[in-house]
């Protein structure tokens, strides 16, 4: 459930030979989340706990190893806690909530820093490179949605004191920092930017070859002064290529192709490189060419590559039949999903040259045969230790190894060397055989005590046994006890990376311990430079056509190498080195130098290029009287004599200078609506650069209303009409959707039209968009074979009072529906009146066909319902009171072409209508009479004009009258007597 429930919290004095149990909370049962340790004094200690008594998380705080703790409440639930670097007492504390907090004070108390933090994203300062020890660099998120890099001082991090590093916005999770350098991704119009800082400098652009197109890269190393990236180029799927840096970390060279990659736990990026530890400028890579995967190692950070010697017998003594260059030594670089046990490979700072690692012998790398090797030498030479794969430790600098099998079964038996693998010796840790899922030792694997940690069955409690292999070494060694080895790369060269470096190790026959003071490097001699201490300039690559150019440096088509760098200013120099560099760290002195060419060159004043003007936030819509930051950049080219000409296309214009080199941002404030033309001229004696922003002012969409006719027939031309308020011509975009169509029309017109094929029920949706204010509006039209249209007119008073709105044609429609309905005994139902937009004011009666199902109320037929619509309508029966006691009537409109009858002429339809009047007139006005015996039946309307004119929704034709006569619907109120309501709405 992603929740501890359960723990117990035991502390060791002597090693683990004894433990005792901690009583945190003496009648409370305690659970430990997690702990931490001060790297800088180990003695203080955090421990995070939710306490199943307690409502509110707690910290228990120790100072003397776990001797005692003090138990502290903290009002937040702790994800992960962060110690100074340098400084003991100071923790930052990210919270489940995504908020930061600090304590100076050891946890004791405790302040809010920011909220909307992104977590494991958050760092401290860099001792050595940020000038304060407590400034806090972090990436958040702001009220926008988008993400930031900002810093803080600890004991001032409100808005107004954070600092933005970064003008613009960044991608969620990219912000890291390593070493000197800073490092995030940024994403624009679907094109992603690497940037990185050196030394707090500013952020400029990572300079890789220019159609890479990364679509994925991941920071390897940043020791020595240089980065090396792995760059998932766009036609990789399984591989990465392997960069390096600059010791700006600015402009990166290739140095391997195709690196395997995979995907491990919480879908993470695992790139197949290792970095050796304890012997700089050595790694191990397996490269994937056509399906096949191969090990490499290099001892020059890169320059040079080469495969595995295998050995030539195998632990048996056997001969391997293994010989290059068909057959090398493969090894898996993965690293343990469980911390508390090794990789594939282990290395270690301590013990310089041991490599212990799984893997096979053959033309490519066996998922799944993991037999076990060893080097003392740093890769030289190779030998196999065992069939399996085994789980490794260093004690005592390597002089002594321990290896457990890695298996699902449980274990008793160990296996350890005390002379670097030649010999291996076995040893029963425990009687009961355990499921190992640990090994311990001290950090830095200086001690001859380890811990091995398991349980007996998946239902037992943990099985923790001491190992101490301090017996065997009875005294510490001395000058005598030591052999020195030197460090070769596969072709048995000493001069690497311009130095010859030797080692001390333990001999074979000495048994004594190094102890803690112990160091192996023994020394080391500066060599002369030679070819291979160099390689390729940024922008030029060496030649594999023919052995006479191999040593040859030749441009990069896609790159400019022997143009000025991007940081060069007017007035300096820059140095130009003609296709050749040293590699990075490399200390060789004298000797060859193939940048003979090199020559100091004035830095030229350069055009301004690569210039990008954008808001704050990456919007292109704002809201008038709303403030807009605008932000100007500059990708290449002199920016101290430059000159920047703005024009926010509203009458502001402005001259500015060094407008990239701060970084401020341009504030601004349109008043009105409307769609402004944003221009920046950069131009200096060399050239000129202009950028261009469209920015959408728009006032916020307050209402929308879909009009259309509730029936239509099949085929018939139907219009669509959009109506928007606040209206806002050619800059809001309509999308509408007919029927089931997922596939929307688009317009820039607030009309369509459109014609339906079959009859039924149809929705009509139509959404409204400008900027970033969108509304929606649906209806239903019926779709009919057969229906009949009775034009309908107004009196003149009426269109005083027309405020030409959806809402007051819909009332107005449904008072005429239901006098008439009411005057007929038509149901109302079969009955809608559709007011016309404009004036003068007309309507369209439409008569509906009841259901074919039978019913108990009998119905008038069609022509009696046609006809006794018609007399009471020639009667002026149907009329309404206007505000004033002016009098509106209803009256047929001349039908000419507006009445017809669906899939029949319009003047078959008229003829129709008036021979069935005739027939029925009588007889019709007879019934009309005899059925409205009681006086004073009679329906107003009255307009009402309310004090507070705002928009409301109308009346659905379900609605009742009661709620007609009550609600303020766009001024249409219907006026009926208690004595006729009552018959009205039992009706």
């Amino acid at each position: 459930m992603g929740k501890v429930l359960e723990s117990s919290l035991w502390r060791s004095s002597d090693f683990g030979t004894s433990y005792s149990k901690l009583t945190l909370q003496p009648g409370f049962t305690t659970i430990i989340d997690s702990f931490y340790i001060c790297p800088t004094n180990k003695k203080k200690i955090i421990l995070v706990s939710s306490s199943l008594g307690d409502r509110d998380d707690s910290l228990f705080l120790s100072t003397d190893e776990g001797t005692t703790f003090q138990k502290q409440l903290i009002p937040f639930s702790v994800e992960t806690l962060i110690f100074h670097p340098r400084e003991e007492d100071k923790v930052l504390a990210y919270s489940k909530e995504s908020k930061l907090y600090v304590s100076s004070d050891l946890g004791k108390k405790w302040t809010l820093l920011q909220e909307r933090v992104t977590k494991d994203h958050v760092f401290w300062a860099v001792s050595g490179v940020d000038a304060d020890p407590d400034l806090v660099h972090m990436e958040v998120q702001d009220l926008g949605g988008g993400f930031r890099y900002v810093t803080c001082q600890i004991h001032n991090c409100s808005d107004q004191a954070l600092m933005a590093p970064f003008a613009g916005p960044i991608d969620h999770s990219s912000l890291t920092m390593q070493d000197d350098y800073i490092f995030f991704k940024a994403t624009s119009a679907n094109q992603t930017k690497y940037y990185v800082s050196y030394r707090r400098n500013e952020f400029v652009l990572m300079k890789l070859p220019k159609y890479a197109l990364p679509k994925d890269l991941l920071i390897i190393s940043t020791d020595e002064s240089q980065v090396f990236v792995a760059v998932q180029e766009w036609y990789q799927t399984d591989t990465y290529n392997l960069y390096q840096s600059d010791p700006r970390g600015v402009r990166y060279a290739l140095v391997l192709e195709d690196v395997r990659s995979s995907r491990q736990a919480e879908e993470d990026v695992v790139i197949d490189i290792l970095e050796v530890r304890g012997v700089k400028g050595v790694f191990l890579a397996n490269q994937k060419v056509d399906g096949k995967v191969v090990t490499l190692i290099t001892y020059n950070k890169g320059r040079d590559w080469g495969h595995l010697r295998p050995p030539s017998v195998d632990m048996n003594g056997k001969p391997t039949n293994c010989k290059p260059p068909d057959c090398h030594l493969h090894l898996h670089l993965r690293w343990a999903d469980n911390p508390y046990v090794s990789g594939t490979v282990h290395t270690k700072d301590t013990a310089p040259g041991l490599i212990m690692g799984a893997g096979n012998l053959g033309s490519q790398l066996v998922e799944y045969k993991e037999e076990m090797y060893i080097t003392s030498d740093c890769g030289h030479t190779w030998r196999q230790v065992f069939e399996e794969e085994h789980h490794i430790l260093y004690l005592d600098h390597g002089g002594v190894i321990v290896a457990i099998k890695d298996t699902s079964i449980p274990l008793k038996i160990l296996k350890f060397s005390v002379d670097e693998g030649l010999s291996w010796s076995t040893h029963n840790f425990t009687s009961t055989s355990v499921f190992v899922d640990g090994l311990l030792s001290e950090p830095g694997e200086e001690t001859l005590v380890m811990t091995i940690f398991g349980h007996i069955s998946f239902r037992s409690d943990w099985e923790l046994v001491k190992v101490d292999f301090r017996p065997s070494f009875t005294r510490p060694c001395g000058e005598e006890d030591y052999s020195s080895w030197d460090l070769t790369n596969l072709q048995g060269d000493r001069c690497l990376m311009g130095q010859q470096r030797s080692f001390r190790k333990r001999k074979p026959t000495s048994s004594c311990v190094k102890g803690r003071s112990f160091t192996s490097a023994l020394k080391s001699r500066v060599c002369e430079c030679r070819d291979s201490d160099f390689l390729c300039d940024y922008g030029f690559e060496r030649s594999p056509s023919s052995e006479s150019d191999a040593n040859k440096c030749f441009a990069n088509f896609w790159f400019n190498p022997l143009s000025p760098p991007d940081d060069c200013v007017l007035g300096q120099t820059y140095a130009n080195s003609l296709g050749y560099r040293k590699v990075v760290s490399n200390v060789c002195k004298g000797g060859v130098d193939l940048r003979q060419g090199l020559a100091q060159l004035q830095c030229p004043l350069t055009p301004p290029r690569g210039l990008q003007v954008s808001i704050l936030g990456e919007a292109v819509a704002v809201r008038p009287g709303e403030d807009v930051l605008f932000v100007v950049r500059q990708e290449q080219g002199d920016v101290l004599t430059t000159k920047y000409q703005v024009d926010l296309g509203d009458g502001f214009k402005a001259m500015y200078m060094n407008l990239t080199l701060t970084g401020a941002p341009i504030r601004h404030r349109y008043e009105n609506p409307g769609v402004y033309r944003v221009s920046v001229r950069a131009e200096n004696m060399a050239g000129h650069d202009e950028a261009v922003l469209f920015v959408q002012v728009n006032s916020p969409l307050q209402a929308l209303y879909l009009e259309v006719v509730p029936v239509t027939g099949i085929n018939q031309e139907v219009n669509l009409t959009a109506v928007l308020l606040p209206l806002n011509p050619n800059r809001t975009v309509f999308y509408w959707w007919i029927g089931h169509s997922l596939q929307p029309l688009l317009s820039l017109d607030n009309s369509v039209t459109t014609r339906f094929v079959n009859t039924g029920d149809v929705r009509v949706t139509v959404q409204a968009a400008c900027g970033n204010s969108v509304l929606q509006d649906s209806k239903i039209v019926r779709v009919l074979d057969q229906y009949q249209v009775v034009p309908l007119r107004f009196s003149q008073e009426l269109d005083a009072q027309n405020p030409n709105t959806p809402e007051w044609r819909e009332d107005v429609g449904l008072v005429v529906t239901r006098l008439l309905s009411k005057e007929t005994s038509v149901p109302e139902e079969l009955l809608v009146t559709v007011v016309k937009p404009g004036l003068p004011t007309v309507a369209d009666l439409h008569v509906l066909l009841p259901p074919p199902q039978p019913t108990r109320k009998r119905s008038l037929p069609s022509d009696k319902r046609l006809a006794a619509i018609q007399q009471v309508l020639t009667a002026q029966k149907i009329s309404f009171l206007l505000r004033g006691g002016v009098r509106v009537l209803v009256a047929v409109r001349d039908a000419d072409t507006d009445s017809q009858r669906l899939g029949q002429s319009s003047s078959y339809w008229v003829v129709a209508v008036l021979f069935v009047i005739g027939l029925f007139v009588v007889a019709a006005f007879i019934l009309y009479k005899f059925k409205r015996k009681r006086p004073g039946r009679t329906v107003y309307a009255q307009m009402h004009n309310e004090k507070e004119q705002e928009m409301t929704s109308p009346v659905s034709h379900s609605q009742g009258v009661q709620s007609a006569t009550q609600g303020n619907h766009s001024g249409v109120v219907l006026s009926i007597n208690s004595r006729e309501m009552h018959s009205y709405l039992v009706s």
